[in-house]
């Protein structure tokens, strides 16, 4: 502890003795010598304890590690590593037209076939649109009817008949005009009344002309291109049939593939679009829904352990819900490119034979396996000991601290993998060490330590 000068100073004046008084001289000598005497014995304290304080040795928790021989289906494992379970395929089943939902026919966790009924929208506005193209239609091939079939017998007989009534008044024409000329070359009639009966003469020979045209187009029929052009309208008007049907069927929204509903979009009342909107606004789909026989693994593996996989190399896999149930997979798909961020590539694992157990959005753990030919590399050199240690007695992921003979003795290690059990040690171990749990932030290598208490493995 520092003495303050000015404060012992002040206080060796307040015990000095005034001569003047006739007091004895021998009362300072003695304060002063048991004042610095105490002051010393003070200063020397603090200096022991500081010391004492320094070689103080830290107390830790220990855990001894032990090394186990890998089981058979360990022997093999080549690298751990934990991600989720997805569906391989996830649909989210959307509709073709707009509408307000009048009837949901599942629920969530229901299994569909494909086909299925699942959604059905009103569906009025629909039908009237189909019933007005459909009448287009219907009077279009009326009409190329008709005309492909030309012109019935009446038709005919009255465009003859009118022909030879316009013959008779010709020749009525005719004879008055001869008649008429004779009259006024006589001046019994005035020349008015020839060029009146001419201009009949001429008129009829017009009209009669007219109704011969008339009969033969009636007896040959439409022309070609006439038809051609009421065929093409009535094309047009069936596609706009069709395409009003179509829009109609999609007002029935139907499971495209088996599986089962994973969620449930939208409630009877609820108005649905053929874009997503918002979630109080129209739905873009109405459910989604998955093949659960067809799941994968989603993994990302580190970088540095990238190298040990293949193409369909087999692994077993697990889940934490249910630990003790072991399922067969193998690499379906290595993604083409890596993640910058993570130092990381995306792998997923087909499971071969899925059960009613496995969901997606499960974590599972997958033991990639060696090859047979690895596999029998490693059993002709004796199996590797499995040596697995507490995450929490890792230092930055890549050395532990050892507590020997009473202090800290710092040792790089390799991290094979990380699972729930703990950090699987590739390299650096070998058993019957024993490792510093939750080493302090300052304790370093040659510190002093003592082990408050020893955890077994």
């Amino acid at each position: 502890m520092p003495v303050d000068a000015q404060k012992f100073d002040q206080e060796l004046k307040s015990l000095k003795i005034d001569r003047s008084s006739g007091a004895p001289t021998a009362g300072p000598k003695w304060a002063t010598w048991w004042i610095l005497t105490g002051v010393a014995v003070i200063a020397a304290l603090l200096v022991w304890q500081l010391v004492l304080g320094r070689s103080r040795p830290v107390e830790v928790e220990t855990m001894r590690v032990s090394a186990s021989s890998s089981g058979p289906s360990e022997a093999g494992v080549v690298l751990n590593a934990t991600g989720y379970i997805v569906a391989h395929h996830k649909i989210e089943v959307s509709c073709k037209v707009i509408g307000r939902v009048a009837w949901i026919g599942v629920e969530k966790g229901d299994r569909v076939q494909q086909g299925q009924v699942v959604v059905r929208l009103e569906d009025q506005e629909y039908r009237a649109q189909v019933e007005q193209a459909a009448g287009n239609v219907a009077n279009l091939e009326a009409r190329l009817k008709e005309m492909e079939t030309g012109s019935r017998p009446q038709e005919i007989a009255a465009a003859r008949a009118n022909q030879e009534q316009g013959q008779a008044d010709l020749e009525n024409a005719r004879v008055n005009l001869d008649r008429v000329r004779g009259l006024v070359t006589d001046g019994v009639m005035p020349k008015q009344s020839l060029d009146d009966a001419q201009a009949r003469f001429d008129g009829q020979k017009a009209r009669v002309d007219a109704l011969q045209k008339n009969y033969e187009l009636v007896r040959i029929g439409p022309r070609i291109e006439q038809i051609d052009a009421v065929r093409g309208q009535l094309r047009q008007a069936r596609g706009q049939l069709a395409y009003a049907q179509t829009m109609l069927d999609s007002t029935v929204i139907r499971a495209p593939v088996n599986g089962t509903i994973l969620e449930r979009a939208v409630e009877v009342g609820e108005f649905v679009t053929t874009s997503f909107v918002g979630e109080r606004g129209a739905k873009g789909y109405v459910v989604s829904l998955a093949d659960l026989n067809d799941l994968q693994v989603e993994l990302d593996i580190n970088q540095d352990d990238f190298a040990r996989l293949g193409p369909r190399q087999r692994g077993i896999v697990t889940t934490d819900a249910f630990p003790d149930r072991k399922y067969e997979g193998a690499i379906e798909e290595i993604s083409p490119q890596a993640d910058r961020q993570k130092a990381t590539v995306q792998v997923k694992v087909k499971i071969l034979r899925p059960d009613d157990y496995l969901r997606p959005e499960m974590n599972a753990r997958v033991a990639f396996l060696a090859d047979e030919k690895t596999a029998a590399d490693r059993a002709g050199q004796g199996a590797r000991p499995l040596i697995v240690i507490p995450a929490s007695a890792l230092r930055d992921g890549k050395a532990v601290l050892l507590a020997s003979n009473g202090k800290v003795v710092e040792r790089a290690v390799k991290v094979r993998s990380t699972t729930s059990r703990g950090a699987e040690i590739g390299e650096g171990l070998s058993g019957g060490e024993e490792i510093i749990l939750n080493p302090p932030a300052g304790l370093k290598n040659g510190d002093r330590v003592a082990v408050k208490s020893s955890r077994r493995p």
